[in-house]
């Protein structure tokens, strides 16, 4: 089959709005492979299709996807090799999660405990700090603003009155840091995610 001949996934159905029982099929992706625009892929139990998405779109562990003839397959996220970072003290474990935000990892983060795939550098640094780390298997699911896309579950919108009024000169999908010892300028009284700048 050819891609054009393949049935085409198109629509989202988000984990909890939907019943799985009427999953034609699965997907089990690790994160790489749930963010994705356009993608052939082979469920679990042979059906091929086509992701054909308006943009690329991070699927979540329980989403389903519905194909233009009305099929539906589920998604599952797949087990991957991460660092677990914790800290027995809460202040210490928000500074943490301040340098891994400082630069642009892909963090997942809960209460308890923040994962982000491994990387020598950052786990170095992060022992340095005083973390606790940990080697885990989970499915991984970082916070949307790494990839520069919104997490569709908790999106929210800058209309023309948010607007950022900067060029942004780097890119945010990597997987280096980079210094941000600078401070941002937005304009007198701009407000942006939630702190004053200016």
């Amino acid at each position: 089959m050819t891609d054009s001949t393949l049935p085409r996934a198109t629509t989202i159905l988000p984990a909890g709005q939907w019943d799985p029982a009427g999953a034609r099929d699965s997907i089990t992706l690790d994160f790489d492979d749930r963010h994705r625009r356009r993608r052939r892929y082979t469920g679990g139990k042979g059906l091929s299709f086509l992701l054909d998405l308006p943009e690329a779109t991070v699927l979540y562990d329980g989403d389903g996807l519905r194909c233009e003839d009305g099929t539906i397959i589920a998604v599952h996220a797949a087990p991957e090799p991460l660092v677990e970072v914790t800290s027995a003290d809460p202040a210490h474990f928000a500074r943490l999660a301040w340098h891994l935000g400082n630069r642009h990892l892909p963090a997942e983060i809960d209460a308890k405990r923040i994962l982000i795939r491994d990387d020598h550098v950052i786990t170095a640094m992060l022992r340095g700090l005083g973390a606790t780390l940990r080697q885990v298997q989970a499915p991984f699911n970082p916070e949307g603003g790494a990839y520069g896309e919104h997490n569709r579950h908790t999106a929210h919108h800058h209309g023309p009155q948010e607007g950022h009024g900067h060029a942004h000169d780097h890119d945010h999908g990597h997987g280096h840091s980079h210094d941000h010892g600078h401070d941002h300028h937005h304009g007198d009284g701009h407000t942006h995610h939630g702190h004053r700048h200016g």
